[in-house]
Formats: C-alpha cells, structure tokens, sequence
C-alpha cells in the first residue's frame, strides 16, 4: 500500500491519509441528501436516487485512488445537478433523456480528455470568465435554496387566480415582481433561517463537517417540533425495496439525446464539468503543492480520465454529471497527499450505502437541506474577488455570466452568453491579440446554441 500510492515520495503516511479521507468524506457527505433531493425534482425517484448518488461516489473516489492518485474525492456536482433538476423542466425533457445527456457527454469527455483537446479549451477560457461560472452557479443554488425553504417565494403565492393578470388569451402575464420576502412567522421558515446561521458559524470556526451537522441538527430540531418523521429504520439492504436501483439504472434514452436539438443541454454539461473540473483541480493542485512552476497541474490528463470515466458511470446508474469536489481541500489541509486518502472516502461512501434509512427523512425536509444550498453558494460566490473589475473587457462578460443563470434561472444562459460577449467586447476594443484559438471555438459553440439550439 505504501508502495502503491508512494507515500513517502509524498511525504505522506498511512494516518494521515486516513484522517485526510475521513474529513474529505464528512465535508462533502450532504451530497447524500441534497443531490438525490434536488434530482427528485426532474422525476428521479428518492430511494433509487440516494443510492445512485453514493454509489458514484463511491466509484469515482475508487477511480480517482487507482488510475491518478490524487487526494480528490469525487461525487455528482452541485450546480449540474440543478441544471438537470431545474433547468430543462422549461423543455419538458423526461429524466431518462436527461440521464442519456450525462452518458453522452461523459463519452464525448472521454474522447476529448484523450485526444487532448479538452485540456487546450478548458485553459483557453480566460481567469474572470472561470471565476464567473462559480459565483453564477452558487447564486443560482442559493435563490433555490431560499425558494425551497420559503424564505422567499413567488410574488403570487397566496393570491386568488382571479387576482392574477392575463392577456385577451386567458394566458398569464408576469407578475410585476417576481418575488417576495416569504412568511417568517412559519416554523419551518424560522428553522431553515436558524439551519443557515449554524452552518455559518460552524463554518466561521472551521468545523468539519460543517454542512452536514447543521442539516442533521436543524432535522433533529424540526423532528422535535412535530415536522417530518423519524428514520424508519437504522439500515437498510441496498438495491432492493424502495432502494432498487433497477428502477432508473440503465433507463437512459441516448438516441433522444443525439438529435441537433439537444445541442444546448449537450453544450451546457459540456462546459460546466470540464471548466468545474479544471478549476478545482487547480485549487486542490495548489493547496497540495501539486502544480509544477507553471501552475499547470502535473498528468492532468488522469484525474480528467477519472472525470469522464465516472460522468458515465452517473449516467448508467441514474444521477447527474460528476467530477472532482472542491470540499477535498478539508482532507488535504489535514494531510492528503495521495490516492489514499481517495480509497478511504470511496470506502465510507460505500459503507453507507447500508445506513440509508437514516439518510432518508432528511431528504423531505427542505428547512434542513436548503440551508446547505445557500451556504454552499456563499462558498462559491466568493471566487468574485478574482475577477478583474477594473477592466470591463472582462467585467462586463462575467457581470452577464452570473446575471443571466441567476434571473433567467438557467445556467446555461449565462454561461453561452458569457463566452460570446467575452471575445466581442475584445474585439470591439482593439485587442484581439487577447484571445486565442480556444475561445473563439467557445464563442463559435454558444452562438451556436443561440442561433440553432433552444434557449429558455
């Protein structure tokens, strides 16, 4: 084992790489219960879903311990997630279509992070624009975070159908403000207030974990209160009962997603995982002293192998996109080093696959688990500060990036509108030397989307 993942050349050992794999795992355990919660929204099924959603884990931290052996654990992302919940529900495309898209663009990552390219676009995508998709991204899981809870809700919530505007048509007008300040007087509402600031403070003195015990804490206090129910059970058999996985693994519809109008969903997952993958691949890289003296991540080419490899697997079994989570930086700053630390994590999530029953009961509790959503989103949004401001050339595009997810409530909006407006912008100014090849082909892409696909 110590030969294996070469510990010592990395100035490792085996208790290090132990505790490193166990706080990388109770960091990101939410997934647990907000990945299957959320894709239940696009028709997944909770039990098949939870089971799909540790199960890819568990396989990609394998992967990621095997084939690269990097510290990086690896699970379905937040952000792709809500993308295949919420935004093709505009398109009414079923799940297994929605899962067949994640299988095909695991294929065409395959192809590409073997051919190369993918590596050549993800870095041609400048700094700022990068920075964008993140702090666009957590804003967007934020607002479903505060919508779910009730925090805030539809300006039309609680009115008479008769009061709501519409056309000569009888169809519905928009309202003239899309949202409002939700009841804070209900229990529920009061409790996913009090869920956030724990897991801020809990955040704010570094606990591991933090996500995690605020979700089980705010649960056990709402369980107290009368709402939601308690754990069925202690354990569970996996892949059987309302846990069979038969239910959605292998459902996908892959012919449904090759047709040209399934480019922008294709399109979408596309650039979102490879730009999710290179960014925290660059952020683990760097606080594990992983980046050679051009910044550049050494044999790159294997964790985004693993990537790939494991967004297919995600498809098959029935969850969203996966890749490489930011949430590894907490094992690393206990001392991951190596792959090690990975096959620690693989092997927890594995192991809960069997303690489900006590996951379950949180999944119905939105004042539980949307509290996590909008913290997470703080956590993104903070990339903000690596964005150039004084400089509108690139500004301007990340300012469109993350107003475009947020208030059309489409990721894919802001990022395509991000990559085409970049390269105008430095055209319009005089400084096409700026741009290079890749973005261009980016640009070309998203207008394509624009031009030929269906935006909404």
């Amino acid at each position: 084992m110590i030969a294996f993942f070469k510990l010592h050349q990395h100035g490792s050992s085996v208790r290090a790489e132990i505790i490193g794999g166990v706080t990388t795992f109770v960091t990101m355990a939410y997934i647990m219960v907000v990945n299957p919660a959320i894709l239940s929204f696009a028709g997944i099924p909770v039990g098949p879903g939870t089971v799909a959603t540790i199960l890819t884990a568990a396989v990609g931290c394998l992967l990621m311990a095997l084939i690269a052996n990097r510290p990086i654990a690896v699970a379905p992302y937040m952000g792709e997630n809500a993308f295949i919940a919420f935004g093709l529900a505009a398109l009414g495309i079923g799940w297994v279509q929605r899962l067949g898209a994640v299988f095909v663009s695991g294929v065409l990552f395959l192809i590409i992070t073997l051919l190369g390219i993918r590596g050549w676009l993800a870095n041609s995508v400048p700094a700022g624009l990068k920075h964008s998709f993140a702090v666009g991204i957590g804003l967007f899981l934020a607002f479903i975070g505060l919508y779910e809870t009730g925090i805030v809700t539809s300006f039309v919530t609680g009115m008479p159908t008769t009061a709501l505007p519409t056309d000569a048509h009888g169809l519905f007008l928009s309202p003239a403000v899309p949202v409002k300040i939700g009841n804070l007087r209900d229990p529920q509402v009061l409790l996913a207030l009090g869920g956030f600031l724990l897991m801020t403070v809990l955040m704010i003195r570094k606990v591991r974990g933090a996500l995690l015990i605020g979700i089980i804490v705010t649960a056990l206090i709402g369980g107290a209160l009368g709402f939601g129910h308690m754990p069925k059970a202690i354990a569970a058999l996996p892949f059987t009962g309302e846990y069979d996985l038969s239910r959605i693994a292998f459902k996908l519809d892959i012919t449904s997603v090759l047709q040209l109008s399934f480019l922008p969903v294709l399109l979408t997952l596309f650039l979102m995982s490879f730009l999710d993958t290179l960014g925290t691949l660059t952020g683990l890289g760097a606080a594990a002293n992983l980046l050679d003296e051009k910044g550049n991540f050494p044999q790159v080419e294997k964790p985004m192998l693993v990537d790939a490899l494991t967004c297919m697997f995600s498809g098959l079994v029935g969850t969203s996109t996966s890749g490489a989570y930011i949430e590894s930086a907490t094992g690393i700053s206990a001392g991951a080093r190596t792959g090690l630390a990975a096959l620690v994590t693989a092997a927890l999530f594995a192991l809960s696959l069997f303690f489900i029953p006590l996951i379950e009961p949180l999944q119905q509790l939105r004042f539980a688990y949307g509290p996590a959503l909008i913290a997470v989103g703080v956590l993104m949004t903070g990339s903000v500060r690596r964005i150039d401001f004084d400089d509108l050339t690139e500004w301007v595009p990340a300012f469109v990036t993350i107003v475009m997810m947020l208030f059309t409530y489409n990721i894919a909006n802001g990022l395509t509108a991000g990559l085409v407006v970049h390269p105008v912008l430095k055209l319009a100014s005089g400084r096409a030397r700026e741009l290079n090849a890749g973005i261009i082909v980016l640009a070309l892409l998203c207008t394509a989307y624009y031009l030929f696909g269906l935006p909404h």
